[in-house]
């Protein structure tokens, strides 16, 4: 049901008084529709990337008033492209930003570079695309997550690649220019930890799941540039400012990454207006928040949160966010789908000023 009355009770104790809430399930989705991140734009309209690891057709849809979805930008966009003709390879990260454009990261593939999609959801028209080539983008990139600013008219990117290659890659819109900082840095490669869900150790490609950097987004202000390796314990921030400053060496940028607060390993993250951090907390189904002082605290945790991903900060003070049961896919679950329908979206109101469209 949309926008349904169904709640659900958590589970911790011991938690701040905001975890004994209720989250909202907002929309509920089949099989055939596993969620992957969220875009709102500022008139509403809400958007979101269908995951991937789950082989499905659409790429893209549109979540309407009613919980149904369709495909978006439309049926030739939202599937795979044939030769040059239009479409979208795959794609996981998406952002709406103040001026409605939706901004969606096309991995690269086999015969495919990596680029970002631009659309108009104001004209229903393509925007613009940045292709995100050598060497800004390496063999082994997995181009995951992107935060766009429009103060600098930039886009910051996640690579998470493999443990010695994980990077962020800074796009620069005026000019097309695309540059690789940060790499295999102590802010972009996992920590040595285990994933542990149900009990079970998460393994990609054959091994444990440590993965790189993957969750990033940008405060309100477009001044700080959050982001971590999802297998971390550490949220980390810098100046849109030093990051677009290109005479910086790699040394003289790392000094200037800040250590913001603790997290646990997450997929997404977004931030509000008062520096709140959000995460989800994908080993604790949670959804937690880093705030200001450093501190992380679990916000909401429920047995359906199973694989919290993506959020989008809504316009009316909500915070939605996707999921998606990742840790049960074929990608990571040696080939077998193990999942037991629990794809939605849920939403809780945000604890400081919440702002869609950056």
């Amino acid at each position: 049901m949309f926008k349904s009355l169904v709640t659900t009770a958590l589970l911790a104790t011991g938690l701040s008084s905001q975890a004994f809430a209720e989250i909202e399930t907002y929309a509920t989705f089949t099989a055939d529709m596993p969620p992957g991140n969220l875009a709102i734009a500022p008139d509403g309209r809400m958007f979101m990337s269908v995951h991937e690891f789950y082989g499905k057709a659409l790429r893209i849809v549109e979540v309407m008033p009613d919980g149904s979805t369709k495909p978006y930008p439309n049926a030739a966009w939202s599937n795979a492209p044939e030769g040059d003709g239009p479409g979208l390879k795959g794609v996981l990260g998406l952002r709406a930003d103040r001026e409605g454009i939706l901004w969606m990261l096309d991995g690269q593939a086999e015969g495919q570079t990596g680029r970002i999609v631009g659309w108009n959801t104001n004209t229903e028209t393509l925007h613009a695309i940045f292709y995100l080539g050598q060497p800004a983008t390496l063999p082994s990139s997995f181009l995951n997550d992107l935060a766009v600013d429009r103060e600098h008219n930039a886009i910051y990117i996640t690579d998470t690649a493999n443990a010695e290659t994980t990077a962020l890659i800074v796009l620069d819109m005026d000019t097309g220019r695309a540059r690789r900082v940060l790499e295999a840095s102590a802010f972009t490669v996992p920590e040595d930890t285990d994933m542990v869900i149900d009990g079970k150790v998460v393994h990609l490609g054959g091994a444990p799941a440590k993965i790189g950097a993957n969750p990033i987004t940008i405060d309100p202000t477009n001044e700080w540039v959050y982001f971590a390796p999802m297998t971390a314990s550490a949220m980390y921030r810098v100046r849109t400012t030093d990051l677009l400053d290109d005479s910086l060496s790699e040394a003289e940028l790392a000094a200037r990454v800040q250590r913001y607060g603790d997290k646990p390993i997450s997929d997404g993250s977004t931030v509000d207006a008062d520096g709140n951090v959000y995460i989800t907390s994908i080993t604790e189904d949670a959804v937690g928040v880093t705030k200001a002082d450093g501190t992380y605290e679990i916000l909401y945790q429920a047995d359906n949160m199973s694989w919290p991903d993506g959020f989008a900060m809504g316009p009316d003070g909500y915070v939605y966010v996707t999921i998606n049961e990742l840790h049960r896919s074929p990608v990571l679950n040696g080939g077998e789908d193990a999942t037991q329908g629990e794809f939605s979206i849920m939403r809780f109101p945000a604890l400081g000023g919440a702002v869609s469209g950056r």
